[in-house]
């Protein structure tokens, strides 16, 4: 049985990805947040999943995430798709982000899929099988002005993913680096943009999704998507 683990799992694009996978036959999903509560909600939208671990941990700490990870290899094994979902989005120009700003998503955005892949991916090479996906942006290949930390943080991701790739592809990892542009989640939200000019989450999910299930001769490297009528 796959077992499918997504971090960021509690809201937006995360439960979006958690709930389309629900519904392929057994699967044993693993939900990974730092918000218990919501991660609960979620695991009760998944009811068809054959199993649903809740996993609540703080991705950006090193410590959370080996201990994370250890109670998962008890419980599940080594995932067959591992997500690297978590984000963090808060805008601002370079001279108005602080250090701590600009530390805060470079260590949400990128270091914690650092640390996420680092935890699992031994398992997933001595088994010779699996697929680790990352979660980039449109923001991995063009930058704009007002999202210097994002922009910078979503860079570093893409890099990040195309090593991973280059590393692990004769080792039987399929890795795919997914970049979407605007996709309606709660943090659009008061945002005076309408939820009908972006991307519906489940679209992300069902191109993660149908990406899974090609067969393991084939990766998709890279995939952009973006709201028919263009980045906003």
């Amino acid at each position: 049985m796959p077992v499918v683990l997504v971090t960021g799992a509690s809201q937006g694009i995360g439960a979006a990805i958690a709930q389309a996978f629900s519904k392929e036959p057994d699967i044993d999903l693993v939900l990974v947040a730092r918000n218990e509560g919501k991660l609960n909600d979620v695991a009760r939208s998944c009811a068809e999943a054959r199993s649903v671990l809740v996993k609540p941990c703080d991705v950006t700490d090193a410590i959370a995430v080996s201990s994370m990870a250890d109670e998962v290899l008890v419980s599940v094994g080594p995932p067959d798709l591992l997500v690297n979902n978590a984000g963090l989005f808060r805008p601002g120009g370079i001279l108005e982000t602080t250090v701590d700003e600009f530390r805060e998503q470079v260590e949400v955005n990128l270091t914690s899929a650092f640390l996420v892949t680092r935890a699992f991916l031994g398992q997933m090479v001595d088994r010779q099988s699996g697929m680790v996906v990352f979660m980039a942006s449109v923001a991995s290949l063009k930058a704009y002005p007002g999202g210097g930390a994002y922009c910078a943080s979503k860079h570093g991701l893409l890099g990040l993913a195309r090593v991973v790739r280059e590393e692990t592809r004769e080792k039987g990892i399929r890795v795919t680096t997914v970049l979407p542009g605007a996709t309606w989640t709660p943090s659009w939200e008061g945002s005076g943009n309408a939820p009908e000019r972006m991307m519906p989450a489940g679209d992300i999910a069902a191109a993660i999704r149908d990406v899974f299930l090609l067969s393991d001769r084939t990766v998709v490297e890279e995939i952009v998507l973006r709201p028919q009528l263009g980045d906003l």
